[in-house]
Parts: C-alpha cells; sequence; structure tokens
C-alpha cells in the first residue's frame, strides 16, 4: 500500500496510511488550541511527504480561515475584540481568535498549499459563481470609478475557486 512519509522539523519520524486524514486531525487540534498554533503542516503529495515545523524563527502570518465559502470569522468576533472581553465576560484579545479558530499563522511553504482570496468579496463572487449566478460587476467608467481601485479579470467560463483563508485587511493587525 502507498504509505507518506512523516517528517517533522525536517527528521523522519516514520509513516502513515491516512495522510489526509492526519492532516486533518492535525489542523483541527491546531484550530482549537491543542496543538501550538505555529506549528506548520505541509503536504507534499508528489513527494508523498508530510512535513510538520515546530522550530522557532520561521515568519508566520495570520489569514482568515473560510470554510463552505465563508469566512469564520463572524460580527460577534469583531464586537469581542472592541469590548475586550467576550459576552461570557471572559478577556477576548487578538490572540483569542487563534485559539477559536478564526485565524491561522501560516508560514511560507505552508501558503503554497493553501488557496488564499484578497477579499470578502472574492468570497461572494465564489458563492455566486458556485450556485451558476454572475458575478457581480463593478462600474468602471462611471462617475464613482477609483483609478486606484483594485481591478478584477473577468472570469468567462473559468471555474469558481474554493478558497481556503482570507487576507487580513492591515488595519486590523
Amino acid at each position: 500500500t502507498l504509505t507518506t512519509k512523516v517528517f517533522v522539523n525536517g527528521v523522519w519520524m516514520g509513516v502513515h496510511r491516512d495522510p489526509t486524514n492526519l492532516i486533518e486531525t492535525l489542523k483541527k487540534l491546531r484550530r482549537k488550541d491543542d496543538v501550538h498554533p505555529e506549528v506548520s503542516i505541509v503536504r507534499d503529495i508528489r513527494e508523498r511527504e508530510l512535513r510538520l515545523y515546530t522550530d522557532p524563527g520561521r515568519v508566520c502570518r495570520p489569514l482568515f480561515i473560510v470554510e463552505d465559502q465563508q469566512l469564520v470569522l463572524q460580527k460577534k468576533h469583531v464586537r469581542w475584540l472592541n469590548q475586550g472581553t467576550a459576552d461570557d465576560g471572559e478577556e477576548f484579545k487578538w490572540q483569542h481568535l487563534a485559539k477559536s479558530g478564526v485565524i491561522e499563522m501560516l508560514d511560507a511553504e505552508e501558503e503554497e498549499t493553501v488557496m488564499i482570496c484578497m477579499t470578502p468579496e472574492d468570497l461572494e463572487t465564489a458563492r455566486l459563481q458556485g450556485r451558476g449566478m454572475p458575478p457581480t460587476t463593478d462600474n468602471t467608467n462611471g462617475a464613482d470609478f477609483d483609478p486606484a481601485a483594485r481591478l478584477k479579470p473577468t472570469l468567462g467560463k473559468s471555474s469558481p475557486h474554493i478558497w481556503t483563508h482570507c487576507e487580513i485587511h492591515p488595519s486590523m493587525i
């Protein structure tokens, strides 16, 4: 049977017969803060390798988690951040977003294995395309046109993206 080699910080630790299940489990544990949020989980399907990185010094950046083309982040999370406490009176800070599975810290190597959209509007476009509806179009030649705005290519008959993460606007960090 085909097995996948498992490496931790570059050291071969063993093999696993069901890498998909192992990765799903590790990511769930990381999103619940049972595994440190900065542990990197990288699957190389071609090489049949699973690489875990726990070593210090890797540059990681936060990204919103997307599930079923929806941000996990909800208005209540933003409200809790502004208040500094959750509804139950517990302290709620930026770090709690990672502990509650709203953001994920990814390093450069793990970033190569995910699909990152630039804005929540890209998620809406993908949801509309998934339903067979045309995406909303921007008014690019009206009086409201902003020449500095990011122009999106017309997708034509391309299939909708399946996003896994969304960029966080720098003003939120």
